[in-house]
């Protein structure tokens, strides 16, 4: 029988390890990224991809084995771009559906780089056609530890990436179109929620390309930070 190890995360100040179950994104999510990509940014309702759990991993640990610290460039691309993210990671079942009790079954947070093949998501766009390969490709979600929710603010703080320290994208997570809250309720309308699950929340304008050899370096103000080199 074959057995296969799940997807665990690292979790700030504990050995414990969240066991992660689905990784939904959130697309669009701040208004002057939605115009970056030629988008209306008024507070039309969410869409929504989703990435392979073993996708994500903790990004000082590497992945599935390989030295910490370092994302393997993705093949079939030639223009890899970052997209930094809050992440939010679900502790007990969704069954209400409601905003205003949404938080209480937040487990934790962490800061990811949404990792893109825009080449190829822009291909699939052209053709109408599923990018799922151009977001849930091999190592395309690094991530901080996850830090508890009590220790958190989901609301406000400034977001941030840099490339090789050159700041590539900077807004605060009170201009998020929709709030964690907002899209806690509105995704548990589509599926049920589930311990384990995590949602990447969006990213703010700026994203970019990403060569081999350059380090990347991202956080949230009060939850983390994430780094990593692409080789």
């Amino acid at each position: 029988m074959i057995t296969v190890p799940p997807t665990t995360l690292a979790v700030t100040g504990s050995d414990v390890r969240f066991p992660v179950r689905r990784v939904y994104c959130v697309g669009r999510n701040y208004a002057d990224h939605a115009r970056e990509m030629g988008s209306d940014p008024d507070r039309e309702p969410p869409f929504y991809f989703t990435k392979p759990a073993d996708a994500v991993f903790t990004a000082a640990e590497g992945y599935r084995g390989g030295p910490p610290g370092v994302v393997p460039y993705p093949p079939l691309t030639h223009n890899l771009h970052h997209e930094i993210e809050l992440v939010v990671a679900i502790g007990t079942p969704v069954t209400d559906g409601s905003a205003a009790t949404a938080l209480q079954h937040v487990w934790g947070y962490a800061v990811g780089v949404d990792l893109t093949r825009r080449d190829l998501q822009d291909q699939a766009k052209a053709t109408r056609r599923p990018w799922d390969l151009a977001k849930g490709f091999d190592a395309s979600g690094p991530l901080s530890a996850l830090v508890a929710a009590e220790n958190a603010n989901p609301h406000e703080g400034r977001i941030w990436l840099t490339v090789d320290g050159q700041v590539r994208q900077q807004s605060d997570l009170a201009d998020q179109i929709w709030s964690v809250a907002d899209v806690i309720a509105h995704l548990s309308a589509s599926v049920a929620l589930q311990p384990g699950d995590l949602i990447m929340t969006g990213t703010p304008a700026g994203v970019g390309p990403v060569d081999a050899g350059q380090t990347v370096d991202g956080g949230i103000d009060g939850i983390g930070e994430v780094t990593f080199v692409v080789k």
